[in-house]
């Protein structure tokens, strides 16, 4: 991948401990467990010659959204904010939609679904309301799934083919079981692979080393990372870090040298896409 190539990290993440958001973010995750805000990312983009960024929800809380559209108005290279909504009270959820769509960088929501026991919880009748207002108001749908979640996944895409929905951090494949252990590859290859007539359905390329063994390289990634452009394409493809979460496998620049690696082989106007193109036309930023 060309180092000229304006990439845009469209998944990453901040929060402030105090604010008391973060139920999962323990003392225990010790690289984890301090203050991530703009002023430590924004040398590593300047860095990486990193344009912009999408900032991700991090905590099932309204309140967090707020926190993160007040840093997105004060730095310009967040480009654009997911947020959460309470979809167990679909009337609260969508008064929280129309009230963050007046914010022009305001572009999707994302439950915490990973942490959801049901994992059909995405198909609830009652949520119909919220889905349909995310369509209205042309706002995406973060999937924050595990690859036993992807069954249903599908069945949602078809039921609201005109909701934009993304598949965070490629499912989560267990890389680190290795191709041939438990939820290995082939299973989880096979269930992406049902996504390639879904057209509203996209994948971020992310992720992917903190679901592998200790010191991966992209020769224990490649199997993943290749089969991705197969199921969705560059036009459906969307580059992130998942920093700070990444910090846990490797460093930011790391990632980025691994991906540049990866996407060397690709024409150009598709590591175009995959590097921010597809971000920018998937989020509307």
């Amino acid at each position: 991948m060309a180092n000229d190539i304006a990439l845009i990290d469209a998944h990453q993440h901040f929060w402030q401990i105090d604010r008391g958001d973060y139920g999962w973010l323990t003392p225990e995750l010790t690289a984890l467990y301090r203050d991530f805000l703009p002023d430590d990312l924004a040398p590593i983009l300047t860095g990486q010659g990193i344009a912009r960024t999408v900032l991700v929800q991090a905590a099932p809380s309204v309140d967090e959204t707020g926190f993160m559209l007040s840093l997105a108005s004060a730095h310009d290279f967040i480009a654009g904010v997911v947020g959460w909504v309470d979809f167990e009270n679909p009337e609260a959820a969508l008064a929280d939609i129309a009230r963050w769509s007046k914010y022009d960088k305001f572009v999707g929501v994302r439950p915490m679904i990973q942490d959801i026991e049901d994992p059909a919880w995405m198909l609830r009748a009652d949520f119909a309301p919220i889905y349909e207002a995310l369509i209205a108001r042309n706002l995406a749908f973060d999937a924050l799934v595990h690859p036993r979640h992807l069954a249903n996944l599908q069945i949602l895409a078809r039921r609201y083919a005109s909701l934009r929905i993304v598949i965070d951090h490629a499912a989560k494949p267990k890389i680190r079981n290795g191709i041939h252990g438990p939820d290995a590859y082939v299973e989880w290859a096979r269930m992406m692979g049902e996504f390639t007539a879904l057209k509203n359905v996209y994948c971020k390329v992310s992720g992917l080393l903190t679901e592998a063994a200790p010191h991966a390289g992209l020769h224990d990634l490649k199997p993943y990372l290749d089969h991705l452009p197969r199921v969705f394409g560059p036009d459906r493809l969307m580059w992130g870090s998942d920093w700070p979460v990444l910090g846990m496998a490797a460093n930011y620049a790391d990632w980025v040298k691994m991906t540049r690696q990866w996407l060397g082989a690709f024409a150009p106007k598709d590591v175009e896409k995959i590097a921010g193109k597809t971000a920018t036309q998937f989020y509307r930023l």
